[in-house]
């Protein structure tokens, strides 16, 4: 039985789900802490921030969203009034993952929630602290027959799969993302797949280098380079690279020092599965800088790796995580022999001053989203939607795109009984003629 709410009930839980948030932020930070040294500063402007901001901002518009809206009418329909409504799928699964773990479970639920929606959130399983808190946080604000949370690893995912849904939100890998679409396409399921892939960023000789460089080692490095929008490598024009790399170099030892494994501002790898498959990805390459690793502390320091083969490890998977290798290039035929080597990204990055060169490649290659002069900061606008094309991701959210995402759009047209034009009714013996005019016309 679906779990039906109004919208005042659903702003209310919100509103509650704000409150509790607040409440907890110290716990929420602690938890990242524990899972994987999350800095405070990360954990604040990269999960409890976005997600105390997304909360705001859907309370504030929630009714403006739910609200039928009127559409022009066709003229053959004359007269009648047209109109969006929106109604929620159902039940909704979302399965959310451990990069991220606060903010990219609580995204998509509130989302689900404001839509009207009956939500089963599956964080995960290799960040138990943070999981066991949402499961907390959630508990206290809602009725479980609402919003109920379900921890556990690949066994309840795949139990979970196995169910019939409304709706299936996943945010993960490419690989787990093709197992929930096969799944969903059991029961017909409508999905949005927030993935990723090899996000590249080009430094064009006309950059501003300095700033280049500080920007993209704040992009790459937040997270020890975590994060699915990140920039996966470097192609930069040969005339700069050596001058660029040294750039890179300082901003590295500027932000995390000569030691960053003692740098309170570097988080860990997440666990020895992905912290074992990225020494893999070093292996027979020429390191220019870094490549200190411990395994006892997940450690790895941000590694620059220099021209790398397109056919390595590092070059043929995402490589999540703080290894950056740099390519030089000197024409735009260099950069599509490279960007169109692989799948749709689902960001992309250039850094130059020259205007022209910038809106040519946006709008030559296909990605999710991205930036010029800088990287990551088109996650942050919520006026914008976030997601990916092609291998890179299914579907968008964020803001009003997120209440879209989770509703269904139903068509209804409301026909007026005051005038009823009787040419589209049976007999037509020669209507087809002034048919015709009527829709050249139009």
């Amino acid at each position: 039985m679906l779990f039906k709410t109004s919208i005042d009930y659903r702003k209310n839980a919100l509103l509650k789900l704000l409150v509790s948030i607040e409440k907890h932020e110290k716990e929420i930070n602690q938890a990242l802490y524990s899972d994987f040294k999350k800095p405070e500063f990360e954990s604040y402007l990269t999960e409890t921030y976005f997600v105390l901001s997304e909360l705001k901002h859907t309370i504030k518009n929630i009714n403006k969203w739910a609200k039928p809206k009127m559409v022009l009418p066709f003229l053959l329909n004359f007269p009648s009034t047209d109109y969006l409504y929106k109604e929620p799928y159902g039940k909704v699964l979302i399965i959310s993952p451990w990069n991220y773990p606060f903010h990219l479970a609580m995204l998509p639920m509130i989302a689900a929630i404001a839509a009207g929606n009956q939500v089963v959130l599956k964080p995960s399983e290799l960040t138990p602290n943070t999981s066991k808190l949402i499961s907390k946080i959630v508990g206290e604000v809602f009725d479980k027959n609402h919003v109920e949370v379900i921890e556990g690893g690949i066994e309840v995912s795949q139990n979970l799969l196995a169910q019939q849904w409304d709706y299936i939100f996943f945010t993960g890998s490419v690989a787990v993302g093709k197992i929930v679409a096969k799944a969903a396409a059991e029961h017909l399921t409508p999905v949005t797949l927030e993935l990723g892939g090899k996000n590249p960023c080009i430094i064009d000789e006309k950059a501003n280098l300095k700033l280049a460089s500080k920007r993209i080692v704040w992009g790459k490095f937040i997270n020890a380079g975590q994060t699915c929008i990140a920039p996966d490598y470097l192609l930069v024009h040969e005339l700069i690279k050596e001058e660029f790399t040294k750039y890179l170099i300082d901003e590295i030892n500027a932000a995390f020092g000569e030691n960053p494994e003692a740098s309170k501002d570097l988080c860990r790898i997440i666990n020895e599965k992905n912290w074992t498959r990225l020494i893999k990805m070093l292996d027979n390459q020429k390191i220019i800088f870094g490549g200190k690793n411990s395994k006892d502390d997940f450690f790895i320091s941000p590694t620059i790796i220099d021209e790398p083969s397109l056919n390595s490890l590092v070059m043929q998977e995402e490589i999540f995580g703080p290894i950056l290798p740099i390519l030089k290039y000197s024409s735009e035929d260099d950069l599509d022999n490279i960007i169109l080597k692989f799948e749709k990204p689902l960001a992309f990055y250039i850094f130059t001053e020259d205007k022209r060169l910038s809106k040519k490649l946006i709008q030559k290659y296909s990605f999710g989203g991205g930036s010029i002069n800088d990287t990551l900061i088109h996650f942050s606008n919520n006026r914008l939607p976030f997601g990916g094309v092609g291998k890179s991701g299914i579907g968008a959210y964020h803001g009003k795109f997120s209440f879209e995402q989770f509703s269904h759009k139903k068509a209804i047209i409301k026909k007026a009984n005051w005038l009823d034009i009787p040419i589209r009714y049976a007999p037509y013996r020669d209507k087809i003629k002034f048919l015709k005019r009527i829709l050249k016309w139009l």
